[in-house]
This record gives structure tokens, sequence and C-alpha cells, in this order.
């Protein structure tokens, strides 16, 4: 049987909430990306050897038949000398391709107000990202050397992050939840977007069930359907749907949004097969879902549908 073309699963315009374009080979030495530069040390979601190199724009529009309408290009170094050389990159090189821009800002710093306006010079930078996945004693796993969430100097620079009227994207592991939880209710005006659905490394795991539904009773909060290859590299549309279910339950589709995570997720598969299984899995749930889960969540959270300059 032939598989429908994507024009027919997505009559409308998707967007892909979250991907990386980066240069370590063609400006490291300008921008850094120092993981990315060291070649075949391994990552949390494994051996990183086949995309460390450089992914442009063109690569990128290039992975599926049907590329996205627009997308989010998130941050992609935690230790990058300026974040902000990063964000122009991006916007620089993205030709007339319309993108939403997650930075990186230490949050832990005392420049957060001084770096978050250089960010805010570059048209479409519109939220932060500073991984704060940690597990003690679990230095492989960990994306964060220390816990973040507890540093009274982080939450303060997370206030400036909300005062500036900026979203958050969030990547953390269930374990942290709960505090995430309590973190961001003091910021009820900040748009928060919980990364890779929570990175469920266990898979439907209580842990996981019991802290996404903690951050789903912040409204604020909204969740990413991306990154499954990190944990589990065999998924199908068949192994994510119950987390798909969950977390439509708990956060109903007009918090939902998809993502591909690319080039990460090709460690796993193709573009397209990633695209089509996570149609199939929210499909399998409630088809009706679609548009917002592949659109209209992403315009709405991170503004793609207002000027970008």
């Amino acid at each position: 049987m032939t598989s429908p073309a994507l024009t027919d699963l997505l009559p409308f315009g998707y967007i892909d909430a979250h991907h990386h374009v980066w240069a370590p080979d063609s400006r490291g030495d300008e921008i850094g990306y120092g993981w990315l530069r060291d070649i075949g040390a391994p990552k949390p979601f494994g051996d990183p050897t086949p995309i460390q190199r450089d992914y442009l724009w063109p690569e990128f529009l290039a992975e599926a038949p049907l590329p996205p309408a627009a997308s989010v290009h998130v941050q992609t170094d935690g230790a990058l000398p300026d974040p902000v050389a990063e964000t122009r990159f991006v916007h620089e090189t993205a030709g007339a391709h319309r993108v939403a821009i997650v930075g990186l800002v230490d949050l832990a710093r005392g420049d957060v107000a001084a770096t978050l306006a250089r960010h805010r010079e570059t048209p479409g930078f519109t939220g932060v990202r500073q991984i704060v996945s940690h597990l003690p004693g679990q230095p492989a796993l960990s994306f964060a050397a220390r816990p973040l969430l507890s540093d009274p100097a982080w939450r303060a620079g997370l206030a400036q992050v909300a005062a500036a009227g900026l979203s958050f994207d969030l990547q953390c592991y269930p374990e942290q939840m709960a505090e995430a939880a309590e973190v961001f209710a003091a910021h009820p005006e900040m748009p928060v977007i919980l990364d890779h659905a929570g990175s469920p490394r266990h898979g439907a795991d209580a842990v996981w069930r019991d802290g996404t539904a903690r951050l789903a009773k912040l409204p604020q909060v909204s969740v990413k359907l991306s990154g499954w290859g990190m944990f589990d590299a065999g998924w199908t549309a068949g192994t994510i749907a119950p987390m798909v279910a969950h977390l439509m339950a708990e956060f109903g589709a007009d918090r939902l949004m998809w993502g591909s995570n690319f080039p990460v997720e090709c460690l796993a598969k193709p573009y397209e097969n990633v695209l089509r299984d996570s149609v199939a899995a929210v499909a399998r749930i409630d088809a009706a879902a679609l548009p917002a889960v592949f659109r209209g969540t992403a315009v709405r959270v991170y503004g793609l549908d207002q000027p970008s300059a």
C-alpha cells in the first residue's frame, strides 16, 4: 500500500517546533560548539559522532518532501562563550524561512538582563532555554552539572526572563518535575514549554506520569512531542502512543506541539519517518487534534503569527 502524501496528512503548513542548525566546522572558532567539536565524546542520548559536523538550513529544509512552513530553532550548546553569536547566526543564515529563535542565557550569572537585551536585537528571538536536566550521582545522564532549579541565583535570572515577556523551554527529567512546578508556579505569565515530552527515559512510568500531571496544572505550560529517540532509538507510533495519550489527557491538544529534534533525532530515524510516526500516534488518539499539535500551538506560543522584526 502506498503511504499517503504528507500534504494529505497535514493539509496545512505544519510547524517544526524544535530543531537545530549548527556549524562546528565552518563557524566553530567564532561561535564555539564545544560538544560538537569533541568528536565521539558520549552524550546522554548516545554517540553523537554522526552529527558532529555542519548542519545548515539547506540540509534541514530538504529533510522532508514537504518542509515545515516555519520552525523554532532551539539553542544547541550550554557552554557557548557568547550565546548571542548563535542567535545571530541562526537568523542571518535562515534566508526567507520563518523561524522563532530560542537562545541560551546562563541564568545563574549576573549579566542576564544585558544578555537578553543583546539577544533581542535579533529579529525572531522569542525565548530562552538553559537545560536543567540533572540526576545526582549520574553524570553520564546529566546535561546540567549541578541542580540549577534550586539555585537562588538561577531563579533570580529566571524571573528576569519572565519580566522581559519571553518564554522558557524547560528540559528536565521526570524526577525534577515537582520542583520545576514549584519554580514556574511563581511566573504564571511566562509561557513554559516542556521539551521532549518530559524526557521519559523509562517510558510512561509513574514518576513521569505524576510529574507531567503536576506541570499540567500550570496553565502556562505546554509540551513538545519531540526527542523520543533520545531515550528509545527504536520508537514507533505504537510505543509513544500511550505517552501521547497521557499528555493529551492532561494538557489538551491546544497545549501540545510537535518538534523533530533534528539533527539529533536522525540518530534514530529519518525526518519523514519521525513526522509520519508522530502524526500516526496523534491521529490514533484524536485526528481532530492534528491542526493544533502540528501548527496551532506552536504558532500561538512562539508568536509565529506576529511580525518577525
